[in-house]
């Protein structure tokens, strides 16, 4: 971990504005945190940046909890559990032993093919729905919902939750792969947010000893997140004022963007 006299000028503004998209996409832009992500692993040591990371991830959670605690969808979260617990046992084995340029490259594919599934789902939901009011339109007999117990959705809630747990312990990158559940999942704005918010702040602060076993929080990174915190706090205050202005679609289009920008990012 460099000392904080090492960073440049350049550096030092590179740090606030990643820590300013912190708070935004805590409080208003999921997703866009793969761009800080990205600069920290660039100006820090990539494991240690994790670290550096975090404990600023669970000051914006705190932020976004008090602004979105009555949003957050509580049987969803419940069923989530499990499988993110599982996703982050096998993200601390693999931080043990992976190397950063490994790390790097295995958290952008998973990203990758998960947007192109999610995707995919959207566009046969799409389909399924013109369909269903055709029928609807016609007098012809309508086919049910998928039924939230079924197995399609047991199975999507197992995959997205262990990915997001496994991510979310290897790079802090847990937030593009839970926000493309959301999205598959047609969660409001709103109803997006805060049960993103209760998710990871659950999961971050669980995260806290595991990355201090690893070695992982040191005292110079504790200094510089002291330092860092009033930006996070500034970002989260603007995208509480940002998000209730966002249309509905374009909130979804902007996750999706952002989340394929850190996702390249990340592999090349």
């Amino acid at each position: 971990m460099p000392a904080l006299t090492d960073f440049t000028a350049l550096a030092w503004v590179l740090l606030v504005v990643g820590a300013l998209i912190v708070g935004l996409s805590k409080a208003a832009l999921p997703g866009a945190n793969t761009i800080t992500i990205a600069i920290f692993a660039a100006l820090l040591p990539p494991k240690e940046s994790t670290a550096v990371l975090l404990i600023l991830l669970i000051v914006g959670d705190v932020f976004a909890v008090w602004a979105y605690r009555k949003h957050a969808d509580w049987p969803t979260l419940r069923r989530l559990v499990p499988t993110v617990l599982v996703g982050v046992a096998l993200g601390v084995v693999f931080l043990a032993l992976a190397g950063d340029a490994w790390v790097q490259r295995v958290i952008a594919v998973i990203l990758l093919l998960v947007i192109g599934v999610t995707l995919v789902r959207r566009a046969a939901g799409r389909r399924a729905e013109i369909r269903a009011a055709a029928r609807s339109a016609t007098g012809a007999e309508t086919v049910e919902a998928e039924p939230a117990g079924s197995l399609a959705r047991r199975l999507q809630t197992g995959i997205y939750g262990t990915l997001g747990g496994f991510t979310t312990m290897v790079a802090n990158a847990g937030g593009p792969v839970m926000s493309m559940y959301f999205i598959a999942s047609r969660f409001s704005v709103k109803r997006f947010l805060g049960t993103s918010a209760w998710f990871f702040a659950l999961v971050n602060v669980t995260k806290v000893p595991f990355q201090a076993g690893l070695g992982l929080i040191t005292v110079p990174g504790l200094l510089l997140d002291l330092l860092l915190i009033p930006a996070v706090i500034a970002g989260a205050f603007f995208g509480r004022w940002l998000a209730p202005r966002i249309d509905q679609a374009l909130f979804e289009r902007l996750v999706i963007v952002l989340t394929v920008a850190g996702a390249v990012y990340l592999l090349f």
